[in-house]
């Protein structure tokens, strides 16, 4: 195996937090769906079942080497990614505050008006 898909530490976070989402909405959505069908399930039977199912998914997906190879690749690709800094996300989202302002203000003076002629038009 070539240095480039050996997994690294945050290939193995990607599947851990994955493999932990796919508990929590296997485990809600079993329990949801078996007792809409049927009566309401020992809450034991539903955790076994979502916790043996991701742990078989997770499993396999893992020693899937296209899947591994291509958490490895996303793993790489981040890792070239130029983070912005505090004060570029400060001042973007300072920027994007303003502009939303400017438009709700905007639209409604938009709406106040056209609220307006309509009532003189239709009475």
């Amino acid at each position: 195996m070539s240095q480039d898909n050996v997994p690294n530490k945050s290939v193995h976070l990607y599947f851990l937090v994955g493999s932990i989402l796919t508990f929590y909405i296997l485990k809600w959505s079993a329990d949801w769906l078996w007792g809409y069908f049927t009566r309401t399930p020992d809450p034991f039977y539903v955790t076994v079942f979502a916790l043996v199912t991701t742990v078989v998914l997770g499993v396999s997906l893992y020693r899937s080497e296209r899947v591994r190879g291509f958490a490895t690749e996303v793993s790489n690709e981040l890792k070239k990614v130029s983070w912005p800094t505090a004060k570029e996300v400060k001042t973007a989202t300072l920027v994007v505050m303003i502009m939303t302002f400017i438009s709700a203000t905007i639209i409604g003076l938009y709406d106040f008006a056209w609220s307006s002629i309509t009532k003189i038009i239709y009475g």
